[in-house]
């Protein structure tokens, strides 16, 4: 199954609870973590794991035989993304907007039109103390991360728990990552703000309709309101994780909370034991 780690906002704490989740779950079957949040992957720095094997990921992206091309327009027409213009004598390509639909290819009467791999980041694989690790990188420069989000995701081993850690916010990349799996864990803060973002990211899981859990991070430094809400639009809060200044500290280091504080592993199986039952494992 597919567990995914998401967040209507950075900074909640969405990569501390999806790897010291992951670390937890190892200790009772296999497990992967997968750091979809290609443009700033971090997971790697708790987790220390060493990678084994790096493939390059890309779209495919047209090029243009003018010796066939008429300039006719019916593929600058097509593009909603203006990958392709067509200025008098000659047709120019874009591919940094190009979303590799593919599209261009079909309609181009004078099959004046192949598509060619552009490279767009890698996709690294590994093992950290038992746990499979698999992450991309986005190659500096580029705009586009769904792609290799998806490039990622086809890595997952089907035959073990797969425990996704989603990029922040409500965007593209998100909806890419979290697309598909069996429960989407939301983390938030008891903080106005908290609450704006968490709003929008339940909007969000509900139009894909997939089952979501909350995980309210810092619990005890703000108020009620995060709980109120949830109770209001009957979603279930799977765990309360508590201010601590150890936890603090410990990934100021890269150290993980259930390897520093020994009752914070306690509190994870705890979170882990709510999702497997809301998940019906």
């Amino acid at each position: 199954m597919r567990i995914a780690i998401a967040s209507g906002k950075g900074g909640t704490g969405k990569t501390t609870v999806a790897t010291n989740l992951t670390r937890v779950l190892i200790r009772t079957r296999p497990v992967q973590y997968v750091d979809c949040d290609v443009e700033e992957p971090n997971g790697h720095l708790f987790l220390q794991p060493q990678i084994t094997h790096t493939q390059s990921a890309g779209i495919l992206v047209p090029e243009i035989d003018m010796e066939r091309c008429t300039q006719c327009g019916a593929c600058s027409q097509l593009c909603q993304y203006h990958a392709i213009a067509c200025l008098g004598t000659t047709t120019l390509v874009f591919p940094e907007l190009c979303h590799g639909c593919g599209g261009c290819v079909r309609v181009c009467p004078a099959q004046a039109i192949h598509e060619v791999k552009r490279p767009i980041g890698v996709v690294e694989e590994g093992i950290a103390q038992g746990i499979t690790f698999l992450h991309g990188r986005l190659h500096i420069g580029e705009t586009m991360s769904p792609p290799l989000i998806r490039a990622v995701l086809q890595r997952i081993d089907p035959t073990m728990m797969a425990i996704i850690d989603a990029p922040p916010g409500t965007s593209c990349p998100v909806l890419a990552a979290i697309r598909g799996a069996d429960v989407v864990l939301l983390v938030t803060e008891p903080t106005a703000f908290g609450l704006h973002d968490l709003t929008l990211a339940v909007e969000m899981v509900r139009a894909l309709n997939l089952p979501v859990g909350i995980v309210i991070n810092r619990a005890d430094m703000g108020d009620d309101r995060v709980e109120r809400y949830c109770a209001t639009e009957a979603l279930p809060v799977l765990g309360c994780l508590p201010h601590d200044r150890r936890v603090a500290e410990a990934y100021a280091r890269g150290v993980l909370a259930v390897d520093a504080v020994p009752e914070m592993a306690a509190v994870y199986h705890t979170l882990a034991d709510a999702i497997l039952r809301e998940a019906a494992v």
